[in-house]
């Protein structure tokens, strides 16, 4: 079994978390072409066609409004998959048991699969990122980062955070289509109605405040706050909250871990 949480072993950590890079980074045909493609034409047909409709929305470009949330979209969607996928695929190889019984602890088990699926969130983040900064520049202006230390943050937390629900998704999983449901079903759902492409002061106050129960508000909010240097719901709560509610999900993933929940038979 797992080596006790309170022995700490730094190369195993650095080596399940490389692996796991490495497992994605190998692939990019599968990990980077798919969202390139998708949000090419995202901005091609919400920001470019009906952005010219809509016109502007806080006094931006339409395609610029919406550019922190189709980057929050990838970031959570890839750090979620790449989490869950990588416990999952474990499970049903039965290759984890390898990981279990290695030295390394179980909180250096957790971080390694959160640290290295968020990564993959960060990166996608980052590449949708310069695909709106290419395609705003070039039809409107250069893409404004008013906040940068917040912009970062939140998406340090975000990715995180849906890094270790991932986690939670492989344990919970008992087939490959559960993966997909919670992802295409749930995950992208919130995501939608979190404000991405619409502002909370074009609802009724009966939806705002139906809204701001979506955690997915107070994330696209933030990573909006980063770019444009503003937000409807405050990012210094958002980003209190957010954090807290990693810490919880990290330690349950722990938990899980500890009992064997879902790894053992």
């Amino acid at each position: 079994m797992a080596a006790e949480d309170s022995r700490f072993d730094l190369t195993g950590f650095l080596t399940l978390t490389k692996r796991e890079i490495l497992r994605f980074i190998r692939r990019p045909r599968n990990t980077f072409a798919p969202p390139f493609i998708t949000n090419v034409l995202y901005f091609s047909v919400f920001g470019v066609i009906l952005g010219q409709r809509v016109g502007t929305i806080a006094d931006v470009p339409y395609i610029l409004f919406i550019l922190p949330g189709l980057i929050v979209l990838g970031a959570v969607s890839n750090s979620f998959e790449n989490a869950s996928f990588s416990i999952f695929h474990g499970r049903w190889n039965e290759y984890i048991h390898e990981v279990l019984t290695s030295p390394l602890s179980y909180t250096g088990m957790v971080w390694a699969y959160i640290l290295s699926a968020a990564t993959r969130g960060l990166i996608v983040g980052g590449l949708i990122g310069v695909i709106g900064w290419g395609i705003i520049s070039g039809l409107y202006r250069p893409v404004p980062v008013e906040e940068p230390v917040y912009l970062l943050a939140f998406m340090l937390v975000i990715t995180l955070l849906f890094a270790s629900f991932g986690v939670i998704g492989g344990l919970v999983a008992t087939d490959f289509d559960d993966l997909t449901v919670m992802n295409q079903f749930i995950l992208r759902p919130l995501v939608f109605f979190g404000a991405v492409f619409y502002s909370l002061e074009d609802l009724t106050p009966l939806l705002r405040d139906v809204s701001l129960v979506n955690p997915m508000v107070y994330m696209v909010n933030g990573v909006r706050y980063g770019f444009l240097g503003t937000a409807e719901v405050d990012p210094r709560f958002s980003l209190v909250v957010l954090s807290g509610l990693t810490a919880v999900v990290v330690l349950i993933d722990v938990a899980l871990f500890r009992r064997g929940y879902g790894l053992t038979d």
